[in-house]
C-alpha cells in the first residue's frame, strides 16, 4: 500500500512557480511566438484578411510556394558528434562585408499595410543585429526616411526596371547618395503573377472600405486604426495608386526587359550589383557575365510563375555554372533555421527571408521582428551544435542531402 503525506511548503514553493505576468499585450503574444509558425498564426488574428492573405499567399494555386517548403522538409541532416560546440560562430562574409547572422530581409513590398510601423521598425531590427536589410522599389517608405531611421544599418535597395528608365536612375541616384551599397535587381517580373487571393479579396493599394472590408474591420479594429491615423499608405517611391497590384505591375513594371536593360543598369550603378530571380543556371552564368556580383535562385516567394523550379534545388547547378565568378544566394520557402543551415550547406553565400519577418512584423511591429529575428538565431545555432559545427564555413552538402 503506498504511504501518503502532506508536502512540505517549500516543496510546493518549488512545483508552483507561475509564469510571470506581462502587462503589455504585445510582449504577451510575442512571449507565446515560439517558431516561425507561431508568428504566423498571430499574424493572422491580427491583420484583415486581404492583408494577410497578401503577405501569405502566392500565385495560381500555389504550387511553387509549396514544393519550395517541401524541399527544405525534404532535407535529411548527418551530424558529426564529439567536436566541442560550446562556441559557435553564426557569422558570413557577403560581398565583402561580415553579416552577424547568414540571412538578409528580403525586399518586401506595401510593408506599412502589415503594420504602421513598417519598414522603420524593419531596418531598426536589421542595424541593432547587424544584418543587410534590402528596401522594395514598392516600398512605403522613403529611400532617405528608411536611412535616417537606421544610419548604421546595412541598407541595399531593390529595383525594378520600370518602362521609364528615368524614373529608374534617379531612384539609383537617390539610393547611392543615401549610403545603400548594394543593388538588387528584380528579373522575373515582366508581368504580373496571378495572386489568386488577392484577386478573390479584391485588394487595392491602400485598401478601400467596401462593405466586406468594413466587415472585417470590426474584427481587427487596431490595425484599422493604426491605419487611418497614421501617416496616408503610398507608394514611397512614386507616390499614390488607385488599383489592385497586378494593375500597377502591368502599368510600370517592362516587359520588354533585356540584357541590354541589365548591362544599362550595371553602368548606372557603381556599387555592388545583386541580380535577384534566377530560376535556371544558365541566366545565372550569363548575368554573371553581365557585371553580377551575385545571383539570388528566387521564384520570387511562389507570387508569380506558379510551378517555377524550386531554388534549393537549383543551388548545386547553379554552383556549377557560375564556377565561383559570384556568390549565389536563395530565397523561397525558409520558415525556421534549419531551412537556413541547410542552404548554406548545400553551397549558399546568404539566404534572404521575407514572410517570416513579415509575420513578425504583424505580430507585434519591431519587436515582432526582433523575435522573428532571435527564434531564427537560436534555431540557426541549435542546428548548427546538433550536426557538429561551429561556423557556417564548416558546413558541407555532406551535412545536408535532398531526399
Amino acid at each position: 500500500m503506498t504511504r501518503r503525506r502532506l508536502p512540505r511548503p517549500s516543496e510546493l514553493q518549488q512545483i508552483l512557480r507561475p509564469k510571470p505576468v506581462k502587462l503589455n499585450p504585445t510582449d504577451r503574444r510575442l512571449s507565446n511566438a515560439h517558431t516561425i509558425a507561431d508568428l504566423r498564426t498571430i499574424a493572422r488574428r491580427r491583420t484583415p484578411r486581404a492583408v494577410f492573405d497578401y503577405t501569405d499567399g502566392a500565385a495560381e494555386l500555389e504550387d511553387s510556394l509549396r514544393r519550395a517548403r517541401q524541399a527544405f522538409r525534404s532535407v535529411e541532416f548527418h551530424p558529426n558528434v564529439l567536436r566541442g560546440v560550446s562556441d559557435v560562430d553564426t557569422s558570413v562574409e557577403v560581398l565583402g562585408e561580415q553579416s552577424a547572422l547568414p540571412f538578409a530581409f528580403a525586399p518586401t513590398g506595401f510593408t506599412r499595410m502589415m503594420h504602421h510601423e513598417g519598414e522603420r521598425a524593419v531596418v531598426r531590427v536589421a542595424q541593432r543585429e547587424r544584418i543587410p536589410y534590402a528596401l522594395s522599389t514598392m516600398g512605403t517608405t522613403s529611400i532617405e526616411d528608411v536611412a535616417k531611421a537606421a544610419p548604421h544599418a546595412r541598407k541595399w535597395f531593390q529595383l525594378y526596371v520600370w518602362r521609364d528608365h528615368a524614373a529608374g536612375a534617379e531612384l539609383m541616384r537617390r539610393a547611392e547618395e543615401s549610403g545603400y551599397d548594394t543593388l538588387l535587381l528584380t528579373v522575373d517580373t515582366p508581368v504580373a503573377g496571378a495572386r489568386m487571393r488577392d484577386v478573390r479579396n479584391g485588394l487595392t493599394i491602400p485598401p478601400t472600405l467596401t462593405l466586406r472590408t468594413f466587415l472585417d474591420g470590426a474584427t481587427h479594429p487596431a490595425w484599422w486604426f493604426n491605419l487611418l491615423t497614421t501617416e496616408p499608405l503610398e507608394f514611397a517611391s512614386f507616390g499614390s495608386w488607385d488599383g489592385t497590384v497586378a494593375e500597377l505591375i502591368n502599368a510600370l513594371f517592362d516587359p520588354t526587359l533585356s540584357f541590354d536593360d541589365l548591362a544599362w543598369v550595371r553602368e548606372t550603378w557603381k556599387g555592388k550589383l545583386v541580380v535577384k530571380g534566377i530560376q535556371n543556371p544558365d541566366d545565372a552564368r550569363d548575368v554573371v557575365k553581365h557585371g553580377a556580383d551575385a545571383v539570388v535562385l528566387s521564384n520570387h516567394g511562389g507570387r508569380q510563375l506558379d510551378r517555377a523550379p524550386t531554388p534549393l534545388e537549383l543551388l548545386t547547378p547553379t554552383l556549377d555554372a557560375v564556377g565561383g565568378d559570384a556568390e549565389v544566394w536563395v530565397d523561397t520557402g525558409i520558415l525556421s533555421g534549419g531551412d537556413i543551415v541547410a542552404a548554406m550547406a548545400r553551397g549558399a553565400s546568404m539566404c534572404l527571408i521575407g514572410r517570416a519577418y513579415l509575420y513578425g512584423l504583424m505580430a507585434g511591429g519591431e519587436r515582432g521582428v526582433q523575435r522573428c529575428v532571435d527564434i531564427l538565431r537560436q534555431e540557426i545555432i541549435r542546428t548548427m551544435q546538433l550536426l557538429g559545427v561551429r561556423t557556417i564555413d564548416a558546413l558541407q552538402p555532406t551535412h545536408a542531402t535532398l531526399n
